[in-house]
């Protein structure tokens, strides 16, 4: 069965071109004109990833991520930014957005971004089922962190970040190394998207008085666990 992409893009010569691509890719794309119709479809339709454009009518592309998030935090959303509206891409990162692309943008990038996802999602499967960190268990599968009778259910970029500082623990993990392996590349927003799922993931470890994920300025991050 091929793998479903909601493509939510108010431009419709520009949505019916990444339609076609996405399709010769073997993808099975739906495509919506506007906010009130993607999210229609998301209720209805089961989707391995999201592209978004952030300006669209009726509910824009940042409200219709929040909602998205409320019922799956894990699904991938990758949003359609303009270049001027850098402002965008943070807020974007904080509702729990994976990446961007910024227009105008090539096929080429667009299929590229968007197969990085979808191997994700496979290669997912083969992390170990459950890890300890402290006193929480982490689960990368299902992308579920607990401590006791409390569940966190973490995003794809957060899960992925846990687990590659979990890999490397208390090691440092510079980052640019974790931007490249988890984005591709080191740019400027990609480091500030960064610095919020740390602290986010700072926050969900925060009642572990022996976990912590360090900063070390200027080079990285530590995820410590100390021995009680």
């Amino acid at each position: 069965m091929n793998k479903r992409i909601l493509l939510v893009e108010d431009d419709q010569n520009l949505g019916f071109v990444i339609k076609d691509n996405l399709t010769i890719q073997g993808y099975q794309v739906d495509l919506c004109i506007d906010g009130d119709a993607g999210w229609l479809a998301y209720e209805r339709g089961a989707y391995e990833l999201c592209l978004f454009d952030i300006m669209l009518p009726k509910m824009d592309g940042l409200t219709l991520a929040r909602k998205v998030r409320t019922v799956n935090p894990s699904v991938p959303i990758i949003f359609l930014t303009a270049k001027s509206l850098q402002e965008d891409k943070l807020a974007g990162f904080e509702i729990g957005a994976d990446d961007y692309i910024t227009k105008p943008f090539s096929i080429k990038e667009l299929l590229y971004r968007v197969e990085v996802f979808m191997k994700r999602s496979q290669v997912i499967h083969d992390y170990q089922q459950q890890v300890e960190i402290g006193s929480y268990h982490f689960d990368p599968e299902s992308f579920q962190l607990s401590l006791g009778k409390k569940m966190k259910k973490l995003t794809r970029r957060e899960a992925e970040i846990l687990h590659y500082l979990h890999q490397r623990v208390n090691t440092v993990v510079k980052r640019d190394e974790l931007l490249i392996a988890l984005w591709g590349d080191n740019d400027y927003f990609k480091g500030r998207s960064l610095d919020v799922f740390i602290s986010k993931l700072r926050k969900y470890l925060s009642e572990e008085e022996h976990v912590d994920i360090e900063n070390i300025h200027g080079v990285g991050f530590k995820l410590r666990i100390k021995k009680s």
